[in-house]
């Protein structure tokens, strides 16, 4: 049974930096293409970043780079993603997902199989 688990959201001020954590099991990370989505109450789902399996190649959405950086350690089986200079728009509920590793990670929600059940970040002015 695949199982995503995120931790490491609360609440910070503007100008902050987070670094969320998702620990998987049921299965191998080094397989998988790795990615975070946020939803912001009324908004949809939004793309954050994502990892590839093959070569780590990551993608960033306009709205965060040069903010975030992602990682990803297999032998923990966990994915990171580092998020500074942090912004009242950002916050949002955040959720790390996997999908099987495939020629390109991308920020489409509707790619990914498995997710996580979210991590609460909000960003004080």
């Amino acid at each position: 049974q695949v199982q995503l688990v995120e931790s490491g959201g609360g609440s910070v001020e503007y100008g902050g930096s987070l670094r969320l954590s998702c620990a998987t099991s049921g299965l191998t990370p080094s397989f998988y293409n790795l990615g975070w989505f946020r939803r912001a109450p009324g908004k949809r789902r939004e793309g954050v970043s994502c990892t590839r399996v093959s070569d780590r190649k990551t993608n960033y959405a306009s709205s965060v780079k040069g903010r975030v950086t992602i990682s990803r350690d297999n032998a923990q089986r966990t994915v990171f993603v580092d998020m500074n200079n942090l912004e009242p728009g950002d916050s949002a509920v955040y959720y790390c997902a996997a999908v099987p590793g495939g020629d390109e990670c991308r920020l489409d929600a509707y790619e990914y199989d498995y997710w996580g059940q979210g991590t609460q970040v909000t960003v004080t002015s």
